[in-house]
């Protein structure tokens, strides 16, 4: 089966230096003194460089870029600047791409953003997480609530009019009224779009082994659908539209760079730990992994050869699955024509049990926009919205 279109292309730029790992943290992140800013960022340039000459990215046009991290906002604008121009002269980076940079508000200043804005990012996401001291204090955040808010104003200040902040609910011994609190302060604030994540327990993090020992009082079941949907209920009071499970936004605020990776679209991942899936048209798509030591990744770049650590061919039904499991987390849900662009067949001829399973008990449901046909979760196919997309995986 041959898959017949190219998706928009997308490029994510791993930072993987941090001040202080947060013991809930399962991203690639590595806390450095002093970390090698000149080094690293010039084997981002080379990756890049490598990358532009491959057959599978020539020619395509780059749609969004995110600088993901660890935290990114601790690196100097100019390494930016000089990853931003390696892309632009190396591949067709579109007029209103989108550029996103996460930001620490411990590890923010004013001159950093009005750098960031000069080099040519134009979104910023900052990891607020909570505004109140307890909760910040046991997610070992090391910013206040007050630290947050002046950050905010600092990326305003800089001229960023696409600002998203990330929060966190369902903490232990967290109760509604005190979400709530920090809710309706980061809606004060009046963002461009809101991320609103339930804290998780995550393998290989020091909150697991803690979690292990102690057994923090987290929300059961019960109450922490009740969190799902009150935020929910309280963001579109607000104006703020949820298109994804855990993301919202105000009109045309949407995060791009994401709403591609629900797409199944391709993306480069460049730096220490990064992550890349491009689709393969004898093999359905390949995903890969860098390197996730810096000093490693920085040595084998530097030297010449790849960084990357891992390498997975998926198998035809393999990609499908994926695109089916990450399309149903958009609130529009899976496109149904893209589906069959890509893939040349049908959703409801690959997976006619599992549609007729969750169709006919009410948990997902089809559509019509615009002259386009979607699968999306039904409002009662949320709650066991992990049990439902996870299904199209293992079909």
């Amino acid at each position: 089966m041959v898959i017949n279109i190219k998706s928009p292309l997308r490029i994510y730029v791993h930072t993987p230096f941090c001040i202080h790992k947060c013991h809930y943290c399962d991203f690639n992140s590595h806390v450095f003194k002093a970390p090698p800013w000149q080094k690293y960022g010039d084997a981002l340039v080379k990756e890049i460089l490598a990358y532009a000459k491959a057959p599978q990215f020539a020619g395509r046009s780059v749609s969004s870029i995110f600088f993901g991290g660890g935290t990114p906002s601790l690196a100097p604008a100019s390494m930016f600047a000089d990853v931003l121009q390696a892309i632009g002269d190396s591949f067709v980076l579109e007029s209103d791409a989108e550029v996103s940079i996460e930001a620490n508000p411990g590890a923010s200043d004013a001159c950093r953003f009005e750098g960031y804005r000069r080099a040519g990012i134009n979104r910023i996401s900052i990891g607020v997480q909570s505004f109140d001291a307890k909760e910040l204090k046991f997610l070992e955040r090391i910013h206040s609530g007050d630290e947050a808010i002046k950050a905010f104003a600092m990326a305003k200040d800089a001229g960023f009019d696409n600002i998203n902040l990330d929060l966190m609910y369902a903490l232990p011994h967290q109760s509604l009224a005190q979400w709530f609190t920090s809710l309706q302060q980061a809606i004060a604030l009046q963002p461009q779009h809101l991320s609103c994540y339930q804290l998780t327990v995550e393998p290989n993090t020091q909150l697991f082994v803690t979690h292990k020992k102690k057994q923090l009082a987290f929300p059961d079941e019960t109450l922490a659908l009740e969190f799902f949907w009150q935020t929910r209920k309280q963001l579109a009071e607000a104006g703020f539209a949820a298109y994804e499970i855990s993301n919202f936004a105000q009109l045309g605020k949407h995060c791009q760079h994401n709403v591609g990776y629900w797409q199944y679209d391709d993306y480069i991942g460049i730096g220490a730990g990064a992550a890349g899936k491009w689709d393969d048209d004898q093999q359905g798509a390949v995903r890969y992994t860098n390197i996730r030591s810096p000093q490693t990744y920085m040595n084998a770049v530097h030297q010449g050869d790849s960084a990357i650590n891992f390498r997975e061919d998926l198998a035809y039904a393999e990609a499908m699955g994926e695109a089916v499991w990450l399309g149903l987390r958009q609130s529009e849900g899976l496109n149904l024509q893209r589906f069959a662009m890509r893939f040349g067949q049908a959703v409801e001829i690959v997976y006619p049990v599992l549609l007729r399973q969750w169709l006919g008990q009410g948990l997902m449901e089809t559509y019509e926009k615009v002259g386009q046909s979607y699968l999306r979760l039904s409002d009662k196919g949320l709650n066991i919205a992990d049990d439902i997309t996870a299904s199209f995986l293992h079909a």
